[in-house]
């Protein structure tokens, strides 16, 4: 065998040595410095409550390593990884075993420890409630990481058309898809965003040696989700190799075309599947919900076992959690859609100028507060003197003052004034809980003044959230309008600064003569306000548009708008005629859009519409509606539990009777779950149940957009929680008045 040439032999011995050394510094100093740099990057995009779960999902590891099911752990492995969380199976395993358990433990604690040590009563329902709540948390807890994912796939995929769209935009005029990865990056909302710096930083670290490998592994984690985005993504990664430029722009137009087409079926399919979820959301949320408030009056005056806190468990935080995770989960199958402004507005204080001012939290607090001490007043009197009330005493009583109300003790059973009062402001009841050892308590308050002033404690929470979402979007609508009149005309304006700028005008001077052909409209005056930053404030175009105080991008908070801008800023780097080209496409695509948000709205205006009925009119009025009817049941029932009392005190000679008519005194004492509960718990679940599905109507619509989503739950929690309580208001003093004459006095 030849012996080899000693040059060939040096220079395969130097590379070698060469490869060597770069992969030795490259794991003991780069792989540790942009390990640092990626966790601040890291930390900069991921929401805090995910850093809190890590946190919890690696103590946990440490206190109690469990293995996930073989077969699972590589799916649950790729969840992790897409949403980016710094845990392992181990610990989201061990998290969802310990977190239970620690609540049971919380639980039986709080409801049988505490209660013993200061000597009352533990609550063995409270303690077997939480236990089964925690065992059935058990699985969702497992489910976490896909929760997360699916969360961050839909708020991903919300851009992803836009993602596609600014590649190719940058694609058309630079031939560069690592450049054009990098300036999506740049100009996208989170999550995709981050996933795109991800591919570019993959690169740049040297996991991978190319931005095809990068990308390639990257699209992987989309398989099956959203192929149309993969799909696209490698029409675009083959117009690199396209030898003639009129195929590489057909091979770039067919990307974005493809990816438009594609949402587009996939948005169709949704909105036909989405009535079957929704009518069960319906039933479990709503229908059923409502049916079970009718047979409620009749179930807490037959037992005298339930107590107001069951059904607050039940109606409060049971049935809205439900509402809430179904809720979630149609929204977690929606699908990618056209981007949305996350643009905020800031909060405006109320007062004049010069004078103190409310922040909207510090306004909601305010507001809410004071409505709740006015709920809470006949709490309050009955804790300051249990012993007093005032009742509005039956006709040929004697009179009381000018008020009609006459001040008199509770416990007083001979007073005339107690046995046949028309009305109470309390009404304290002594039900007999423990009929063998004559064991009594005061249950209430039942009066009809005490259920009245009830309704301010869910028109507290209603009016002070609500008020705070109202202060924190004050003037975001009116923009918002704004905004989507200037999408309406944008493309053709758009259109015309194309042709101005292909007929070699400086960007500078093609927004003045573009406003000046489009006086009145939105779009004129939005390219005037471009023309006057840079003529008058000597702004250069990219200020006069993003200028953090001054440019006119964000007078009007849209995506598209600021997309388009942002598109044409980068373009117009390449000289007027590519910056015509782009601004032409970007009218076209606008146009496209516009054309399947139409098509999408009409598709799903029937399922929104019965939504937003229920929301605004049906849920308010038929809780409403229930609450007078409970009022006056239980006021016919206590007035009963009167005449039956006297009927057995009448036959008390009589040992039978007198049994029989304690037996029918504890039937009909009116229940133990007095009517001013009642309807504090019927009225928070309205506004629950208002807050849960104005999110989910809203996500439907608009996906995640926080600023449409604030201004509709500040509307909506402020006009149904009014329109429940006004209703609700009248039915009871109407019902209580018909109760009055029912049972005669």
């Amino acid at each position: 065998m030849a012996s080899k040439n000693p040059n060939d032999q040096y220079e395969e011995l130097r590379k070698r040595y060469l490869d060597k050394l770069q992969d030795t510094l490259r794991s003991d100093e780069t792989t540790e410095a942009h390990t640092r740099q990626y966790e601040e990057f890291r930390a900069e995009y991921l929401p805090k409550p995910l850093s809190w779960y890590e946190k919890a999902c690696g103590l946990c590891e440490k206190l109690l390593p469990l293995s996930p099911d073989a077969k699972k752990r590589p799916e649950l492995e790729k969840q992790i990884a897409v949403c980016h969380l710094k845990a392992t199976p181990e610990g989201t395993t061990a998290f969802s075993i310990l977190a239970p358990i620690v609540l049971i433990l919380t639980g039986i604690l709080l409801f049988l420890g505490v209660p013993m040590v200061v000597g009352g009563e533990g609550s063995l329902f409270l303690v077997f409630y939480v236990g089964i709540a925690a065992l059935c948390l058990i699985i969702p807890l497992a489910k976490i990481p896909y929760f997360i994912a699916n969360s961050w796939r839909m708020k991903a995929s919300n851009e992803m058309v836009l993602c596609i769209f600014y590649i190719v935009t940058y694609m058309r005029h630079t031939s560069n898809l690592e450049l054009a990865i990098d300036f999506a990056a740049e100009h996208l909302d989170a999550p995709l965003s981050m996933d795109m710096k991800k591919v570019i930083w993959n690169l740049e670290t040297g996991k991978y040696e190319s931005v095809h490998e990068s990308l390639e592994v990257y699209l992987e984690t989309w398989r099956g989700s959203n192929d149309e985005f993969i799909e696209s993504m490698h029409l675009i990664m083959s117009s690199l190799v396209e030898t003639g430029e009129t195929r590489r722009l057909e091979a770039l137009d067919k990307s974005l075309s493809v990816m438009l087409e594609e949402t587009y079926e996939k948005m169709l399919h949704y909105a036909h599947n989405l009535q079957s979820p929704l009518t069960t959301l319906h039933m479990l949320g709503i229908i059923l919900p409502i049916l079970g408030l009718v047979i409620l009056p009749l179930l807490v005056s037959f037992m005298p076992e339930v107590r107001w806190y069951h059904l607050s468990i039940l109606y409060n935080a049971t049935l809205p959690l439900l509402v809430y995770f179904i809720g979630r989960d149609i929204l977690s199958k929606r699908p990618s859609g056209y981007g949305s402004s996350e643009e905020g507005m800031e909060p405006t204080p109320t007062g004049k100028k010069g004078s103190w001012s409310f922040t909207p939290m510090a306004a909601g607090i305010i507001a809410g507060g004071v409505l709740l001490l006015i709920g809470l007043l006949p709490l309050l009197m009955h804790f300051a003197n249990p012993n007093f009330d005032l009742v509005v005493p039956a006709t040929g009583a004697s009179k009381c003052g000018p008020t009609g109300f006459c001040s008199v003790n509770t416990l007083d059973k001979e007073d005339d004034n107690l046995k046949n009062a028309k009305f109470w402001f309390n009404e304290y009841r002594d039900v007999t809980v423990d009929q063998e050892n004559d064991v009594h308590v005061l249950i209430g308050p039942f009066g009809l003044v005490a259920t009245l002033l009830s309704l301010f404690i869910p028109l507290a929470l209603g009016i002070g959230v609500g008020l705070y979402y109202r202060m924190k979007t004050r003037g975001a609508l009116a923009k918002r309008e704004e905004a989507k009149k200037l999408e309406l005309e944008f493309a053709s304006a758009l259109f015309q600064l194309g042709n101005r700028l292909a007929d070699g005008l400086p960007l500078e001077i093609a927004f003045s003569k573009v406003a000046a052909i489009l006086p009145e409209t939105v779009s004129g005056r939005f390219f005037n306000q471009v023309s006057v930053n840079i003529t008058k404030l000597g702004l250069s175009v990219d200020d006069a548009l993003f200028h953090e105080q001054y440019g006119a991008v964000h007078q009007y908070p849209s995506s598209i708008i600021e997309s388009s801008m942002k598109v044409l800023v980068e373009s117009s780097k390449k000289g007027p005629l590519i910056a015509s080209q782009a601004i032409i496409n970007v009218s076209n695509y606008i146009k496209e859009m516009h054309r399947v948000d139409e098509r999408l709205k009409d598709l799903m205006a029937d399922v929104i519409s019965s939504m937003k009925s229920q929301i605004k009119f049906l849920t308010p009025v038929i809780a409403g509606v229930v609450i007078g009817i409970t009022s006056m049941i239980t006021a016919i029932l206590g007035k009963l539990s009167s005449k039956v009392g006297e009927l057995g005190a009448e036959t008390a000679t009589n040992g039978a009777s007198a049994s029989m008519g304690g037996n029918l005194l504890t039937t009909f004492s009116g229940g133990a779950v007095a009517t001013y509960f009642f309807q504090v718990v019927v009225g928070l679940y309205v506004v629950e149940l208002v807050f849960v599905l104005t999110i989910l109507v809203n996500g439907i619509e608009d996906g995640p957009d926080t600023t449409s989503r604030d201004a509709h739950l500040g509307e909506n929690l402020i006009r149904s929680t009014v329109t429940y309580v006004g209703l609700a208001f009248v039915v009871i003093l109407l019902f209580n008045i018909v109760a009055s004459n029912i049972v005669p006095t």
